[in-house]
């Protein structure tokens, strides 16, 4: 048994895997036409950070209720996170991507962490081993 996916509430699709692949460097699994249970078109959007096997279907929010939820998933506290092997090479290059942190990195007893911000305004911490 394992988790597969967990879905993340986006406005639009291509701007969330411009984010998630050109800046955070996740790999497009899958990028299909589907349809909504009511036979709208849609997209079936997965991405995954290289070698993992959890990824993110990004779903476009559909109706005033999903829209509510963008980039508040996780009623404001940090839901998402992502471990990384060099932290300070990874901040840096978010950062240089203009990544939105709204705290700074700092050393914790399980490694160094930041929390920013995804393109829908989820919170993630950014996680690394100590020193790395």
């Amino acid at each position: 048994m394992r988790i597969d996916l967990v879905a993340v509430i986006v406005e639009d699709y291509d701007p969330a895997i411009a984010f998630f692949t050109d800046v955070l460097g996740f790999d497009l699994v899958e990028d299909s036409p589907s349809l909504t249970n009511d036979g709208r078109p849609k997209r079936w959007v997965v991405v995954r950070p290289p070698g993992a096997q959890t990824g993110l279907l990004l779903a476009r929010a559909d109706g005033e209720h999903q829209e509510a939820a963008i980039g508040d998933q996780a009623a404001g506290r940090v839901g998402f996170f992502l471990h990384v092997d060099d932290f300070d090479a990874s901040y840096r290059r978010m950062t240089d991507a203009g990544v939105t942190f709204v705290r700074a990195p700092r050393t914790e007893p399980y490694g160094r962490v930041a929390v920013f911000l995804d393109i829908a305004g989820n919170r993630w911490d950014l996680l690394g081993r100590s020193g790395a």
